[in-house]
């Protein structure tokens, strides 16, 4: 059974976090994976927007992950500082099957090396901080989402429940991951380059 785990730290966007994870839950609900939850420490984290999460695991004792979340948020400007963090984003991406971000989470995988030479997308309104966090990326500024290999990186919050389907539905199946997408009662976006809010913030 695969297991994804959605890192979380102080000042993450919740959106960024249990959109996807509303999406791969419904996977967990029907017995295909498990998803968990991890941060720096295991217990309460506090998101950008005052909730707190709980963290199940810590970097210690985290188990293996075959594909990883990192979200966006404030708190990813004082991350990308945090040299235990990024060596343990760096050293998981490496074992993982699928490596996925929203928002600005793309400049903690940009500060690891994770994305250098390859094509990565993040949130169109701080389009620049992560630019800035990994100049040998190919970033793309007008897009949903973006895959490149086991890496996919989304737009701003939002588009991270897009991506979530998108990857579902390239694992696990197009039916079922229109099949999420209902239950969710979402409007699945599936163009991945159809991006309005590049325009707004160029």
């Amino acid at each position: 059974m695969e297991t994804i785990g959605a890192l979380l730290f102080d000042g993450f966007e919740l959106l960024d976090v249990f959109g996807p994870l509303e999406a791969f839950g419904k996977l967990a609900e029907s017995g295909k994976c498990r998803v968990i939850t991890l941060a720096e420490r295991a217990g309460t984290v506090a998101s950008a927007q005052g909730p707190r999460a709980v963290a199940d695991y810590g970097l210690a004792d985290c188990p293996r992950l075959h594909m990883l979340l990192v979200p966006g948020g404030i708190g990813t400007r004082r991350e990308v500082e945090n040299r235990r963090l990024i060596d343990f984003i760096r050293i998981r991406a490496v074992e993982a099957e699928v490596v996925m971000s929203v928002c600005t989470g793309a400049g903690l995988l940009a500060r690891a090396g994770l994305l250098d030479g390859r094509r990565a997308t993040t949130n169109k309104r701080a389009f620049a901080w992560p630019v800035s966090q990994g100049p040998e990326v190919n970033w793309v500024r007008e897009a949903r989402w973006v895959e490149d290999g086991r890496f996919v990186t989304s737009s701003g919050i939002s588009a991270g429940i897009d991506m979530a389907l998108a990857v579902i539905g390239r694992r696990y199946g197009a039916e079922t991951a229109q099949g999420i997408a209902v239950v969710m009662e979402y409007d699945w976006h599936r163009d991945s380059l159809r991006d309005p809010f590049a325009r707004i913030y160029s």
